[in-house]
């Protein structure tokens, strides 16, 4: 292939998957699965359905964040031990390997929604890897707060990274129940982004 045919080869498949030529992206998320509020006990999480229809439609790369000591599966359990965790602004251990994210200018970064904030757990996910300089476009799942307040917080904590404020928050039980409706509303934020055609 000539020097010429490849970079037209490159830029199409670009315009394909949403990513600019000199962009490249990861979907790192951490998503709760067992007994959820709305939609019962689920063994796939609401954020992880989110996650991979954003790193369908945008061509990215995957990354599932696993705490060491997964949170209960029970949901009034599991309540008690996230509420505990803010509180204490504690930093939960990382189950396997970190990514490296040198390659990668863009983070979609996914959570479901704890009391306006993000899991303690992604503050140590974040806290262990290099992000300076990069930006971060967070996603959330929730059942009636919307994004609240964690892209701020966010931005607050990681002030060398770009925290982009103009996040997707969707409902959880939409998430999970409601294929269409969830790619249809990734669609249209990505197009808000510019990360698609």
């Amino acid at each position: 292939m000539n020097m010429k045919k490849g970079i037209v080869t490159m830029l199409a498949a670009a315009a394909l998957t949403g990513v600019s030529a000199a962009e490249k992206s990861i979907v790192v998320y951490f998503s709760h699965t067992g007994e959820n509020y709305a939609v019962g006990n689920i063994t796939e999480g609401n954020t992880a359905k989110v996650a991979k229809v954003i790193a369908a439609k945008t061509g990215s790369a995957l990354y599932e964040i696993k705490e060491a000591k997964p949170y209960p599966a029970n949901y009034r359990a599991c309540v008690d031990v996230a509420k505990k965790e803010q509180r204490d602004r504690a930093r939960p251990d990382i189950a396997g390997q970190l990514p490296d994210l040198s390659q990668y200018q863009v983070i979609y970064l996914g959570y479901p929604n704890w009391w306006g904030e993000a899991p303690m757990v992604v503050y140590s996910f974040l806290e262990k890897v290099k992000i300076d300089g990069k930006t971060i476009i967070p996603f959330c799942t929730h059942e009636g707060s919307g994004l609240g307040s964690t892209a701020r917080k966010l931005a607050e904590a990681f002030p060398k990274a770009k925290v982009e404020q103009n996040g997707l928050g969707l409902r959880g039980a939409t998430a999970q129940r409601d294929a269409a409706a969830t790619e249809k509303a990734v669609a249209e934020w990505l197009k808000t982004l510019g990360k698609v055609k």
